[in-house]
């Protein structure tokens, strides 16, 4: 059985912006004079950007709603994405792989639109047949629903396919689709789970790889 599609997560998993959301956490605390923690910013890994936003309001005490935190991370991962994009090893040549075997690919993202747009740009066009994003959905990570969504957009079965991420919140997703889940820990630990599968690094992956899962 080779999957029927492979699901992908971008934050951590494809590139490696975490440290950009961080950063940009800590310019917002510094802005309004308030506190935040390395504990605090691992808190917000993989969530949906609204969630995090809500967290950020609670912790740091800002007076703002959580859509326009939203947008002050926006603005500041956007701003550092655009002057350079950071891939994980042997994310792009497992990309090229997959578009060479013809497997259908999706991105699914909690991350919006407009900051997904500057890495996609860096891809050949058609990489991904479909693209999610949390400004799509209204349930994000680890609700199901993202990768639900973008399983029915390709047209197959959650079931018949292999999700990659690096998070609890996003492995979380992918197995409550019922997808088979790739994790590749980056920078917080994921615990074990049924449909979870661990490896260390995307560096020299390939579909026949991800097929032998």
């Amino acid at each position: 059985m080779k999957p029927a599609a492979v699901l992908l997560d971008m934050d951590g998993t494809l590139v490696d912006t975490e440290p950009y959301w961080i950063a940009t956490e800590y310019a917002i605390a510094e802005r309004f004079g308030a506190t935040w923690s390395e504990a605090q910013a691992m808190e917000l890994v993989g969530n949906a950007l609204v969630e995090s936003a809500r967290l950020i309001k609670v912790g740091m005490g800002l007076p703002h709603e959580p859509e326009e935190i939203v947008e002050m991370l926006l603005d500041g991962v956007v701003e550092r994405v655009e002057r350079e994009v950071p891939w994980r090893p042997g994310a792009r040549e497992l990309l090229s792989d997959l578009v060479e075997q013809g497997v259908p690919c999706a991105l699914v993202t909690m991350s919006y639109a407009r900051f997904v747009g500057p890495i996609l740009e860096q891809l050949p066009e058609g990489t991904f047949k479909v693209i999610v994003t949390g400004d799509m959905v209204r349930n994000g990570k680890p609700h199901p629903e993202p990768y639900l969504t973008a399983a029915a957009a390709l047209g197959v079965a959650a079931e018949d396919t292999v999700a990659v991420e690096d998070s609890n919140t996003g492995a979380r997703s992918a197995e409550a689709a019922g997808c088979t889940v790739l994790v590749i820990e980056n920078h917080v630990p994921v615990a074990p789970g049924e449909r979870r599968i661990f490896r260390d690094t995307l560096e020299g992956m390939t579909y026949a790889d991800l097929a032998a899962l």
